[in-house]
């Protein structure tokens, strides 16, 4: 059976399960890519930003992604239409996976281009709500897609000069079709206040808590160890 992503509005469960598979996708990906990640964040002399897009989008294509003939556009590092196929099912997907590189952080900045939730939060001591621009079912080619936004963060410090990668972390941002079930009002959410200062006219950003995203569902955040490299569990 094939699922309209529209339809999905009426079986969340069905959301859940399609975006605990792909970001078993991306992270295992990113598991089987380890070693060569941390000999290329050794190696590379760019901006670690820009290390960490090009070893994303490597370790994904070297585990291979089906894909649909139909361009996407927006502010993410890697872009995909794909099928998702499920033994009960199959979805068209609109997959877009972005990633960060920073020393320590409990957090990954966040543009509303990049989701499809409505982003509620209190913020100097008001509650906000900014819809995210991402389309919840995205349309192009005259098909349609669940959109789904997953963050890679590499985790790294400097010593002797060189980048040493110590984890990746992986992360997947509910559908906007799961609003009501993570982030329902402002003081219910998965949002931190973001880096943008509004008195000097900057676009909105947030900040996505791994810790509050965790405790409303321990998958969507999945961490990989790598200096000290440690087996990877799946954390449910």
């Amino acid at each position: 059976m094939f699922r309209d992503p529209s339809s999905l509005v009426y079986d969340l469960d069905t959301v859940e399960d399609i975006e605990r598979a792909t970001l078993r996708l991306v992270t295992q990906a990113l598991a089987d890519f380890r070693d060569d990640a941390k000999a290329i964040f050794v190696a590379e002399k760019d901006l670690q930003a820009d290390i960490g897009e090009a070893i994303t989008r490597e370790a994904l294509d070297s585990v291979g992604v089906s894909k649909i003939p139909v361009r996407l556009f927006g502010k993410i590092d890697y872009k995909r239409a794909r099928y998702v196929f499920h033994p009960a099912y199959a979805a068209r997907q609109a997959l877009f996976v972005d990633s960060k590189a920073e020393k320590a952080a409990n957090v990954v900045r966040v543009q509303t281009s990049q989701v499809s939730m409505h982003i509620r939060q209190v913020r100097a001591g008001k509650e906000v709500d900014v819809p995210g621009e991402l389309p919840i079912v995205l349309e192009s080619g005259g098909l349609t897609f669940l959109t789904s936004t997953v963050f890679v963060k590499y985790f790294y410090d400097v010593r002797r000069g060189h980048n040493r990668l110590k984890t990746i972390r992986v992360a997947c941002i509910p559908s906007g079709m799961l609003q009501e079930r993570y982030n329902p009002h402002a003081r219910n959410t998965i949002w931190k206040a973001g880096p943008d200062a509004p008195t000097r006219g900057e676009a909105f950003r947030t900040r996505l808590s791994f810790q509050l995203l965790r405790e409303k569902a321990a998958w969507r955040v999945q961490d990989i160890r790598v200096e000290p490299e440690e087996p990877f569990v799946w954390s449910e």
